[in-house]
C-alpha cells in the first residue's frame, strides 16, 4: 500500500527559500505576492511547496492582486490545494489590504475633487460582483463625515430609495453629499436608469436643500463623474 504523501510546509523549503525566515532578514518588501501568501496559507500540497501553489494560483489572475480579491471563496477553493481554510485567510487578507487602502485615502477627508471621491471608493467597490449605491456626507468644507452604504443588488442593479437617501443625510446632518455607485460589468458608462436616479436625487435634494454635488461611477480602476461632465 503506497505511502500517503503529505503537503509540503514552509519548514521543508530550503532554508533561503523560507519567505518567513526571508522576511526577518531583509523585511517584507524583499518578498514577492506569492512568498507573501505563502506565509498565510502555510502548506502547498503533495509534492508542491507552498511558494509553488502560490506562484500557480497568482499565475491564474496574471498576477494581479485585484483580480485575485474578486474571486470568490467556492473559486479559490477550486485550486488543488486551497480548502475552506485558506481560503478564507485569502479573502481576509485581501479585505484587509483593501481597508488599509481605505484608511489612507481617507486621511485626506476632503472629497475636493472627482478623482479624490474615486480614489477613496475604489477600494471598497472595484472588486464587487454586485451593484452597491453610497452616499459620502460633507460637510461645508467638503470633509468626510460619514460613508454610507444606502442599497445593495444584484450583479447588474440595485434599487435606490430616496427616502432612504433622504434620511441618512438628515440624520448625519449633511451640508452637501455625493452620491456613487459601481458597475461590476466594467464599463464605466453611465445607463438611462443612472441618469435616471441622478435626475430624482437632485430634485429630492433640493427639497431639503442638502444639495448633491456629484454622482461617481466606479469600474474597476475607472471612473464616471456626472460634474466633471456637465451632467448635474
Amino acid at each position: 500500500m503506497p505511502t500517503e504523501q503529505k503537503p509540503l510546509t514552509i519548514t521543508q523549503l530550503p532554508a533561503e527559500e523560507r519567505p518567513r525566515e526571508k522576511l526577518e532578514r531583509f523585511g517584507p518588501e524583499a518578498l514577492t505576492n506569492a512568498e507573501l501568501l505563502a506565509i498565510l496559507i502555510g502548506s502547498g500540497t503533495p509534492g508542491e511547496s507552498v511558494v509553488g501553489l502560490t506562484q500557480r494560483l497568482l499565475a491564474s489572475v496574471k498576477g494581479n492582486l485585484i483580480e485575485l480579491g474578486k474571486l470568490s471563496l467556492k473559486e479559490l477553493m477550486a485550486f488543488k490545494g486551497i480548502g475552506s481554510a485558506k481560503a478564507i485567510t485569502i479573502k481576509a487578507a485581501c479585505e484587509l489590504g483593501n481597508r488599509r487602502a481605505m484608511e489612507k485615502s481617507a486621511k485626506l477627508e476632503c472629497m475636493n475633487s472627482s478623482q479624490a471621491v474615486a480614489d477613496y471608493l475604489k477600494h471598497q467597490m472595484r472588486e464587487l460582483q454586485h451593484e452597491e449605491c453610497r452616499i459620502l456626507v460633507l460637510d461645508n468644507a467638503l470633509r468626510l463625515k460619514a460613508n454610507v452604504l444606502v442599497s445593495k443588488g444584484a450583479a447588474d442593479k440595485t434599487l435606490v430609495d430616496i427616502r432612504t437617501i433622504l434620511y441618512e443625510l438628515i440624520q448625519h446632518r449633511a451640508v452637501r453629499f455625493i452620491f456613487a455607485h459601481n458597475h461590476p460589468a466594467g464599463s464605466n458608462r453611465p445607463s438611462q436608469q443612472d441618469d435616471d436616479i441622478t435626475r430624482r436625487l437632485v430634485a429630492a435634494a433640493e427639497a431639503i436643500q442638502i444639495p448633491l454635488i456629484d454622482h461617481i461611477i466606479i469600474a474597476g480602476d475607472n471612473f464616471y463623474s456626472y460634474a466633471d461632465n456637465g451632467k448635474l
